[in-house]
């Protein structure tokens, strides 16, 4: 369904009512028309055309939501790029998507003269803040753009296989990709929020996910498709957010893990009133039931949920079903889609039951119209992922006897000890049931007796104490001995990739180069 006839009758239906609260300012579904209307104009005036890439580079701003709408105007393409990207980063993405228009605030770690130098096909860059002090080149000003612009534009037809976005992937293990969605694609999310979550323009949903990722793009299509309203946050603080929930009656939000766990740590928590929420949702990655029955203490009328997906499937593919206490699954799947497990060999893996109590674990696989057309100008990693009309996620998965699927972990992420194998999820899962703790994350270490060892990294609660030993006889209680960590190290933090996921790739590479200390406690 076209998001912009979909935009035009919710502007019908509540012209004057909050779409996005930023910064305390109120913008009106009609608002939100009108000045993406206003930007499509502009973009059009400097020569878009459906089919051309229009790339963003913004952090959480009204002027995001307006980018994207403007392209669906048009039948561009969006290309939304994230604020944390430097500026090697963001002429490889502008090269690689072939991007003729920049929509830009300015940063002080990038350079946008470098940008507009090293990219010839990059024709305009339009500049959402103050173009006085960007030297190399005259940026055009977005507010003087927009005020001169009108709202009468042609209809651009727009088919569901016309390309709508091309969103790139965090690049942990590598260069970014570019997922290429068309408009089709882009009605998968709200189809499964309708079928997992009772959405209705009564809710009010707190957004602080980078709306350059596909977390964030939801959020617009559920303001969009429902009517809902969203409060907008230019980035994620922990007190902050609370203090939206509680200003704002928020209803529900999603987040990834991290994020919970930012919120736990402060002190202030129990001031604030979360009696509104009615669902969370965390994707990303699975949270802990002890993490989710923690945040529930202080909310216990909200459903807390466990979600998967991915941006090349148009998430959520799944979510906890709101009539379901199992927290430790990620849910069941969407009927948008279907997912299956299957072993090395390509052979379908039996859910638990008569074969297996507990469900086989394998790869995730995945099919269905959400399924991306495939990684923009790379047909080698397109094919490496799409094989026999699946999508192989490289999640380690299983299902149980009532169709619910568990996530163990990445199948990269798998550490082979002596034979046996140990899933990293599984080891970060007992060490956060340590009262102490805060983050977890487990890798493979090399071993020379063993092939490979567990390594764990924690972060402690605030004012916690406790020492890897301890930590260590802690993990013995709850796991198989070849599955405690033998290298145990409290850190203060940990690193993260722009989405909020611990970046472990990142964390290898830092810990190779750190000078050994006493800090990282080896078992005797």
């Amino acid at each position: 369904m076209d998001i912009i006839k979909i935009l035009d009758n919710t502007v019908k239906r509540f012209p004057d009512k909050p779409a996005i609260v930023f910064k305390g300012e109120d913008i009106s579904f009609a608002q939100l028309r009108e000045r993406s209307l206003r930007l499509a104009n502009v973009l059009r005036a400097k020569g878009a055309r459906k089919g051309d890439k229009i790339a963003s580079y913004l952090p959480n701003c009204p002027e995001y939501i307006y980018s994207y709408l403007a392209c669906f105007h048009l039948g561009c393409v969006g290309v939304p790029l994230d604020f944390m990207l430097k500026t090697d980063e963001l002429i490889s993405c502008l090269e690689h998507s072939e991007s003729k228009i920049l929509i830009a605030k300015t940063n002080s770690e990038i350079s946008l003269a470098d940008i507009k130098k090293a990219v010839p096909g990059l024709e305009t860059v339009i500049l959402c803040d103050e173009t006085a002090g960007v030297q190399g080149f005259a940026p055009l000003p977005y507010d003087d753009l927009i005020s001169k612009a009108t709202t009468d534009l042609p209809e651009t037809k727009i088919k569901d296989s016309d390309p709508a976005l091309i969103m790139y992937t965090s690049g942990t293990t590598g260069k970014p990709k570019g997922i290429l969605l068309n408009y089709k694609h882009l009605d998968g999310s709200p189809e499964a929020m309708k079928y997992f979550v009772d959405l209705t323009d009564k809710d009010v949903k707190l957004a602080a996910i980078p709306l350059s990722h596909i977390g964030g793009f939801i959020y617009i299509q559920n303001c969009i498709y429902f009517g809902i309203t969203v409060v907008l946050m230019e980035r994620f603080n922990p007190y902050e957010f609370l203090e939206n929930i509680a200003r704002y009656r928020v209803t529900c939000f999603h987040i990834v893990p991290a994020m919970y766990t930012a919120i736990l740590t402060l002190k202030q928590i129990d001031k604030f009133d979360l009696s509104s929420l009615r669902w969370v949702v965390v994707f990303g990655a699975p949270s802990s039931p002890e993490i989710m029955e923690r945040f529930h203490r202080y909310c216990p009328n909200a459903k807390l949920l466990n979600g998967w997906g991915m941006t090349e499937t148009c998430p959520p593919n799944t979510v906890t079903p709101l009539n379901s206490a199992n927290i430790a699954s990620v849910g069941k799947p969407a009927p948008n889609c279907e997912i299956k497990i299957f072993d090395e060999d390509n052979r379908e893996l039996p859910p638990a039951g008569n074969l297996s109590a507990a469900g086989e674990i394998g790869e995730i696989a995945i099919r269905g119209w959400v399924v991306m057309e495939g990684y923009y100008k790379d047909p080698e990693a397109t094919a490496a992922l799409k094989r026999n009309g699946w999508l192989y996620t490289g999640d380690l998965g299983r299902f149980d006897k009532e169709g619910f699927l568990y996530i163990v972990g990445r199948k990269k992420e798998m550490i082979k000890v002596a034979g046996q194998i140990v899933y990293a999820p599984e080891v970060e899962a007992a060490l956060l049931k340590h009262e102490a703790v805060a983050e977890a994350a487990v890798i493979g270490a090399p071993d020379s007796l063993r092939g490979e060892t567990v390594k764990a990294f924690v972060v402690l609660r605030e004012s916690a104490k406790t020492t890897p030993e301890d930590l260590r006889y802690f993990a013995r209680e709850h796991l198989a001995h070849f599955k405690v960590p033998q290298l145990i190290a409290i850190r203060s933090a940990l690193p993260k990739n722009r989405t909020g996921k611990i970046d472990k790739e990142l964390l290898k590479t830092t810990e190779d180069q750190r000078p050994k200390t006493k800090d990282f406690s080896a078992a005797s």
